[in-house]
């Protein structure tokens, strides 16, 4: 485990690399996905296998909603069991990674003129560590994790990722965690309790199927205005529930990249998927 004076000197141990760190979107679902074994937390575990160890994570966790944008700056962030009704064994998870304050102010200044505070009270919500933890289950690697400011517009979100890459190209891991396709208002259930198979509203599996059509092709200012993309994506995206309109967001901040990208879907379904973006070679 990394000890302080390691982690006061983190930032500057980064040098750049010639080939930045990949971005992914990770469509995180239930928090049960982090004590469960199945299709979801097998494929975390094999991408925390599959990319490069990264030096460091930064989380854009769809269940930190602030008003202003902070970065987590404490050297030890508590594990957060933001969610009710499950299982002990989900509530007795800890994920004792270390944070990494230098790397945390290093971010505040990249992200100038945009203010951006450091926050010592929130840690790692379920949004970051029921991923992270299927990925690098050690948890030695540091974590950190931005805020989402909601009064801000999607294209403001997508500008302020942008200033993200230059974390990537010292060994940072960005991840986007949320759903793109969430209204739990209109929950579809699986039919006979049988999960495996396609099913939900004809909405949803709708805009799935635009979303990841207009991710593929590289349509960002589609995704941005998704409103436009007509009333399924109302619904998929709920204008008046913040929450599941910053799950969306969260894959415009971390997707954008100022050179080439293509991007691998792991599996079909955007309400609990990976996404992953390399440099085109």
């Amino acid at each position: 485990m990394l000890t302080l004076p390691a982690l006061k000197n983190l930032a500057d141990s980064l040098p750049e690399q010639d080939v930045p760190m990949p971005v992914l979107f990770i469509g995180h679902g239930s928090p049960m996905n982090a004590i469960e074994d199945n299709e979801f937390s097998e494929r975390w575990r094999r991408l925390g296998q599959e990319i490069p160890t990264p030096k460091a994570v930064l989380c854009v966790s769809a269940h930190w909603l602030t008003r202003g944008t902070y970065v987590t700056a404490m050297n030890w962030p508590r594990t957060i069991h933001d969610f009710g009704g499950f299982p002990r064994a989900l509530f007795d998870v800890q994920y004792p990674a270390p944070g990494a304050p230098e790397l945390a102010r290093e971010l505040q200044a990249a992200l100038a003129p945009a203010p951006v505070g450091l926050d010592h009270d929130w840690g790692l919500d379920h949004g970051t560590w029921s991923v992270v933890r299927q990925m690098y289950p050690q948890a030695t690697i540091p974590v950190l994790q931005v805020s989402l400011d909601y009064t801000q517009p999607a294209a403001w979100h997508y500008a302020l990722g942008q200033q993200l890459a230059g974390l990537r190209k010292k060994g940072v891991l960005v991840i986007g965690s949320g759903n793109m396709v969430h209204n739990l208002r209109l929950l579809a259930l699986p039919p006979n309790g049988n999960p495996n198979g396609a099913y939900g509203h004809d909405w949803a599996l709708e805009m799935n199927d635009v979303f990841k059509h207009k991710i593929l092709s590289g349509d960002h200012q589609a995704l941005i205005h998704y409103e436009r993309l007509g009333p399924a994506a109302t619904l998929a995206v709920p204008s008046l529930d913040r929450p599941p309109r910053s799950l969306y967001r969260r894959w415009i901040i971390t997707s954008r990249c100022s050179t080439p990208w293509r991007y691998k879907l792991k599996t079909k379904r955007l309400c609990c998927s990976t996404t992953k973006s390399w440099p085109a070679r």
